[in-house]
């Protein structure tokens, strides 16, 4: 068996290549299928110059750097420009809540989704206590929202 893997150490390298990007699926934040990248380069490496296992693992962490530190931002880059994308804050926009403290036009708390936010009255009205509400606006980490019984003036 181990004179099998000396001789091949190509089909190690695919494992593992195959391995990293099916990971990859499970994290969708393009590490892994960088490392697979790597991975990748260190089996042709190793169809040129079976022997030289450390040529293979240098070549393997050199493309792996390189893809992570060069084509990995740049596609999340272009990930998030593209449309329809939605970041976890942006989802919060029109989303409903339910205020734990009056909300007034500069504090106050409430819980969205299971997670506690500041939070700020939309028109400065204040909004007692267990009003339910909407997410109008993000404005840094403080939602501005506005009770989901009231219509909206102009």
């Amino acid at each position: 068996m181990w004179e099998w893997v000396q001789d091949n150490w190509w089909a190690i390298w695919l494992i593992a290549a195959g391995g990293l990007a099916v990971s990859e699926m499970l994290t969708l934040d393009l590490t892994l299928l960088m490392l697979a990248g790597g991975a990748l380069a260190g089996a042709v490496t190793a169809l040129f110059l079976p022997g030289l296992i450390w040529v293979q693992v240098i070549v393997a962490l050199v493309v792996a750097v390189a893809l992570l530190g060069l084509l990995r931002p740049e596609l999340i880059k272009r990930l998030h420009k593209g449309p329809g994308y939605r970041s976890s804050i942006d989802n919060l926009l029109g989303s409903t809540g339910h205020a734990t403290r009056e909300i007034t036009a500069t504090g106050g708390e409430v819980k969205i989704a299971g997670e506690t936010w500041s939070a700020r009255s939309y028109d400065g009205e204040p909004i007692a206590s267990g009003v339910d509400v909407e997410v109008f606006e993000i404005d840094g980490v403080t939602v501005v929202v506005y009770p989901r019984n009231k219509p909206l003036s102009s």
